[in-house]
């Protein structure tokens, strides 16, 4: 018997979690913390909804937290096997979750010292140094291979195209009158997006489990290249700060090819300091240094030229605390890209109370906001904000950058299923609720099939 549970990322875009379970073996595919309101943050601080103990395998997608950021709690509660994922992975978790860990820490003290949390004390859900405990569990195995991991289980990893080692899994089911497949999507990328290679084609699959976070929409049909020199332009132009909240792993990468693009040909001037201000970032940034061999061909040829996709010897990186607060002494055009992308912890909070309330200055977001976050109230136009206890006015610009988002839209997913063979069953997650209904019924429509929409902690036999 088969069965499968839906513990996150079901009917939300994070804490994505699936427990497979198959003649008495358990693995639990991604390990996520949850994101946005305080309704489903919640949802981390209570116990697992599995026993973490009774666990036989972990299998991660890829680094970003809201697939990794819950294995110190899982590790904390009694995980000690092994979490397999591709080597940039690893590498990049390495980076991730500590440093999760470490603003989780700062956060609470910064609150204690404020009082402005109804805890008493604020406690972290977990220190770096458990994150750091946690890394001694993981695996780096190879794209395209298959990897026996029981006796009747076998998994492979292909390229998905989301950031760099990001992946696909198809996980092999050997029953007593055949098998089935199960493929799980994770966060399926973009076509032709710069560092990264595009998503492989779909395998055969029996049950699909398929993210849908861009359900109700398609990215829009404009080059992000000529959205970022319009907003440099106009904001710089005016003696304006251009404040980018941005993932630290993959969107602030791109965000650097691209500024060094337009720099390059001219399109905005060489003159504008750009600041990366995210230890997390600058140490992923040391990570996309050393794993060539999983950029794209147009990265790796202009790597092979000697020269400087990324603009590093530009870019200012700020690791201290020190660097990041004298930042707020730069009064004349800037770009400053920090972390997190959704503005709900980090150091860009920092930086968003010293330029919100100037009318020169523009907020850039560079990807999908999640409902609840604070990214999304200043997308939809809110008048202040609250951060680390105060209401501070927004008085600056917002403006989105909807071109760059890593993940693949409407069109892009049906594209990519209707490529491979039809499913006895798919599963949509990865999606707030109208966006994952919606992508049920493009998919109905285009392809013919029918989707199941699990709810949060659901359990099914496949």
């Amino acid at each position: 018997m088969t069965k499968l549970s839906f513990y996150g990322a079901a009917g939300t875009v994070t804490g994505s979690k699936y427990l497979l379970e198959h003649n008495g073996f358990k693995m639990l595919v991604d390990c996520g913390f949850f994101q946005g309101p305080r309704s489903i943050r919640e949802r981390n601080w209570q116990p697992p909804p599995f026993k973490p103990s009774d666990v036989d395998l972990v299998l991660l997608t890829h680094a970003h937290l809201d697939h990794t950021g819950y294995l110190p709690v899982v590790e904390k509660a009694g995980y000690e096997g092994v979490v397999m994922a591709t080597e940039p992975t690893v590498d990049l978790c390495g980076v991730l979750l500590p440093d999760s860990g470490h603003i989780q820490e700062e956060d609470a003290r910064w609150a204690n010292k404020r009082g402005f949390s109804k805890h008493k004390p604020a406690l972290p859900l977990y220190t770096e140094q458990d994150a750091r405990r946690t890394l001694r569990l993981l695996r780096g195995v190879p794209f395209d291979k298959t990897i026996q991991v029981h006796d009747d289980v076998t998994i492979r990893f292909y390229p998905a195209g989301h950031i760099l080692g990001a992946a696909f899994i198809s996980v092999h089911l050997k029953e007593k009158t055949g098998s089935r497949k199960v493929l799980f999507s994770g966060d399926l990328g973009r076509l032709a997006r710069p560092i990264i290679p595009d998503p492989a084609p779909m395998p055969e699959c029996d049950h699909l489990l398929v993210e849908s976070t861009y359900g109700l929409r398609d990215h829009p049909d404009v080059d992000p290249v000529d959205e970022l020199a319009r907003v440099v332009n106009e904001t710089t132009q005016g003696g304006g700060t251009v404040v980018i909240p941005s993932f630290a792993v993959g969107r602030t990468q791109s965000l650097m090819f691209m500024l060094r693009e337009l720099e390059r040909e001219g399109r905005i001037s060489k003159n504008i300091p750009i600041y990366v201000d995210s230890p997390m970032a600058i140490h992923a940034i040391r990570v996309f240094l050393r794993h060539k061999a999983a950029y794209d061909m147009e990265m790796r040829s202009l790597v092979a030229q000697g020269q400087d996709p990324l603009g590093m010897r530009d870019v200012k990186l700020c690791s201290s605390v020190e660097d990041s607060k004298a930042i707020n002494d730069v009064n004349g055009p800037c770009i400053i890209i920090s972390a997190s992308g959704m503005a709900t912890a980090g150091r860009v909070l920092h930086h968003l109370k010293a330029r919100l309330p100037n009318a020169k200055n523009t907020v850039l977001f560079a990807g999908y906001q999640a409902t609840g976050t604070r990214g999304q109230k200043l997308q939809q136009g809110a008048e202040t904000v609250r951060i680390h206890g105060q209401d501070v006015p927004v008085r600056a610009r917002i403006e989105t950058l909807d071109g760059l988002s890593g993940h693949a839209d409407r069109n892009g997913i049906v594209r990519w299923m209707k490529e491979g063979n039809k499913p006895s069953s798919i599963h949509l997650v990865h999606g707030e609720p109208k966006a994952r209904s919606m992508m049920g019924k493009i998919i109905k429509e285009r392809l013919g099939y029918d989707t199941h929409e699990p709810a949060y902690l659901e359990r099914v036999e496949l």
